[in-house]
């Protein structure tokens, strides 16, 4: 089965395959992953309990998991949710099927992060897909707003806050919001400067300042990069 899904899938996405959970824990420490597809009957490790580790462990919570399953009763589908797949598929299978769960899962992950990306009023916790990436989305914004006034706030002080290595931040934050940590913290700031416009009692100058810009020109051409609109056009509106 898994060397029939490598070729399938080898067609169309860069394919990495492990024979259990615990050689998948190794691969997914290794390489950058945007979705799993796995047994539920594996040795070792079953695919209720490789799931449940995933969702439950902060590098990992935000990839997508497919189940493939021979058991097609309500309390394996339900044992399955429960683990935190995002979809469950049960033996036998179409292929065509398979192939379509996969391009809606990625394809609704990337219209998520594109308009949390580019939308100044879509919500953070829009791209938490687990309880894991809330806390992790919570305490990052808590952090980054609580030192936004300061310009020389970067990504080493929020890991060493976050008690991550740099690599390890960058790698979940690219996951999570397809943003560098940079990006990431650029975002919260601007999304902020919105909230500021939209309370009507500062100028344009002085959010950039608050928000932890070093020049209101180069406020104004981040805001408009990010949201299609100068920071004193969308004021006007408002």
């Amino acid at each position: 089965m898994r060397s029939f899904l490598v070729n399938l899938l080898s067609k169309q996405y860069a394919v990495s395959q492990a024979t259990d959970g615990n050689e998948a824990l190794t691969v997914l420490d290794q390489e950058a992953i945007d979705l799993i597809i796995s047994d539920v009957m594996m040795p070792n490790m079953n695919g209720y309990e490789f799931c449940s580790q995933l969702k439950n462990k902060l590098d990992y919570s935000h990839i997508p998991v497919i189940l493939l399953t021979a058991k097609t009763s309500m309390q394996a589908k339900i044992e399955g949710l429960e683990a935190g797949a995002d979809a469950y598929i049960e033996k036998p299978f179409s292929t065509d099927y398979l192939l379509a769960q996969i391009a809606n899962l990625l394809t609704n992950r990337s219209i998520i992060k594109e308009s949390f990306s580019t939308s100044p009023y879509t919500p953070f916790k829009t791209i938490a897909t687990s309880k894991a990436d809330e806390e992790f989305v919570e305490r990052l914004n808590e952090i980054i707003v609580k030192h936004i006034g300061d310009e020389n706030f970067g990504v080493d002080q929020l890991a060493e806050i976050l008690n991550m290595s740099r690599s390890s931040l960058h790698r979940k934050i690219k996951g999570i919001a397809h943003l560098t940590p940079n990006d990431y913290i650029r975002l919260v700031r601007l999304k902020k400067a919105v909230e500021l416009l939209e309370n009507g009692s500062y100028r344009v100058n002085e959010i950039c300042y608050i928000v932890g810009f070093s020049s209101p020109s180069y406020f104004s051409k981040c805001f408009q990069k990010q949201f299609g609109v100068l920071p004193k056009d969308f004021a006007k509106h408002k």
